[in-house]
């Protein structure tokens, strides 16, 4: 693996640190004033940090999934986010619920997750293509970070997803498994990139290497859960079952479908539904497309796939695709309209919550801040699924690809040279089958900087109908 040059390296963590300070000022208002209703909403500094701090038994001193508590101070979250909120608000110096401690445990997570910011920056550097290293910085200077990252603890499940593909593209598929699985401990959203990790080994005859990631990732969450889930069953679970239960909410597509003769469990029935339905999509594309698609480009597409449907999509959770999409398609243009409407998004939120927490009295309880609530639900929508479209393109048509396209000839030796580590990881595998070029010449999969094991191996597995003939060999 070959790092960024040391100009780059400081030039990320310098923007990281400028987009660190802009997120510190857009919630300096809560940090000097207090988070209280509906002030920290109409001045858009909401956390669950300093909520959950002070109505979860964190402030008394309580361990969630440790220690019993009420059924209401039960923290709604998988395992390893909790412990991190626990083993943080440990280190809060003195007792109780006072301004002071729920501001030193606020600054604590919100330092917690700039490191994570950090590391999903230089992950990103290091995953992309050899002369495409300043993407990103689109990460580092994202708006929908800057703005969102102290809201929950988000970044951790990111950074361990960013982790994981990188460990992948390195061809450290046990590795990466063990990411994913304590990703997933702290969200389930890493758990998506086994889908596409099933697609890109299926048809490259690589299923060893998808058991390999899987059982990895199954066992660390195991080791990571089954404690908690023996000595604290009822708090372990309740994360399941709110997920499964909760209605419709925070800008939710199905908002929209509200009429409908459902509760939060018949939503997530029919949510879960379609969300398979475009896996199944996505696998087809995977194993139809002319060329191998990029790793990056399926975890867009299912990680997109699933925002769109689910139950609920909080503020934050822009935050799960920035890295993706930036991996994926590192269009500025294409970007920046979808940050945009991200941000319109963001503040249409806070103005709709800070009307609901004033029992309707802000803004003198106008109907407009409805309309653009709804406006911004729509928005953030429109443009999410203009980028699975040119994805999808992009994919059936890879000379539109611009991560694909060759580097300038003053890049090329950078970029030879930074494959040619990856190719010694695993050239006793090349060796052993043919490499099999794309219709432009290239090595299959070397165009792919997250290709990891599948790297210069042939397509053993395809099906008809965008491109490929089929192929329907199984190879372990």
């Amino acid at each position: 693996m070959k790092l960024p040059g040391s100009r780059l390296l400081w030039l990320l963590l310098a923007a990281t640190t400028l987009g660190a300070a802009l997120s510190v000022a857009a919630v300096q208002w809560c940090r000097i004033n207090g988070w209280t209703d509906p002030d920290q909403h109409i001045h858009m500094c909401y956390s669950d940090f300093s909520l959950l701090f002070s109505q979860r038994g964190l402030a008394e001193g309580l361990f969630p999934f440790v220690d019993d508590v009420p059924a209401d101070q039960v923290m709604e979250y998988p395992v390893l986010l909790v412990m991190v909120a626990g083993v943080l608000a440990l280190l809060v110096p003195g007792e109780g619920i006072t301004d002071e401690r729920i501001l030193a445990f606020y600054d604590l997570n919100h330092f917690a997750v700039i490191l994570c910011w950090l590391g999903v920056v230089l992950a990103t550097a290091y995953s992309t293509a050899g002369h495409r290293r300043q993407d990103a910085l689109m990460v580092a200077l994202a708006p929908g970070i800057i703005l969102s990252l102290s809201i929950n603890w988000d970044m951790w499940a990111v950074f361990l997803g960013a982790l994981a593909l990188l460990l992948w593209g390195r061809s450290h598929p046990v590795w990466a498994g063990v990411l994913i699985g304590l990703g997933a401990a702290m969200k389930l959203y890493p758990l998506f990139f086994l889908g596409a990790i099933l697609v890109l080994c299926l048809r490259s005859g690589r299923l060893r290497s998808f058991a390999a990631t899987t059982i990895a990732a199954v066992l660390t969450w195991l080791a990571v859960n089954l404690p908690f889930m023996l000595l604290q069953f009822e708090q372990w679970s309740t994360f399941y079952r709110f997920s499964s239960e909760r209605d419709v909410s925070f800008s939710s597509v199905w908002l929209f479908f509200s009429w409908l003769p459902l509760d939060g469990a018949g939503f997530s029935l029919l949510s879960n539904g379609l969300f398979l339905l475009c896996c199944l999509g996505v696998a087809y594309l995977g194993w139809a497309a002319p060329t191998r698609p990029r790793m990056a480009q399926l975890c867009f597409l299912i990680v997109a796939s699933f925002l769109l449907l689910g139950k609920v999509y909080s503020p934050q959770f822009v935050m799960w695709l920035i890295p993706l999409l930036v991996l994926a398609r590192p269009k500025v243009r294409g970007y920046l309209v979808w940050q945009a409407a991200e941000v319109y998004h963001w503040v249409s939120v806070w103005m709709m919550s800070a009307k609901i927490t004033s029992g309707g009295e802000f803004a003198g309880g106008t109907e407009l801040i409805d309309w653009a609530y709804h406006i911004g639900i729509l928005a953030h929508m429109a443009t999410l699924i203009y980028l699975m479209v040119q994805v999808v393109r992009e994919i059936l048509d890879p000379e539109k690809d611009i991560v694909r396209s060759q580097p300038r000839d003053r890049d090329r030796a950078a970029a030879r040279a930074a494959a040619t580590d990856d190719d010694a990881r695993s050239s006793h595998q090349r060796t052993s089958a043919p490499r099999h070029p794309d219709p432009d010449g290239t090595v299959l999969g070397e165009t792919d900087p997250l290709a990891g094991v599948t790297r210069g191996r042939p397509d053993a597995f395809g099906l008809p109908g965008l491109g490929r003939t089929t192929s329907l060999k199984l190879r372990w």
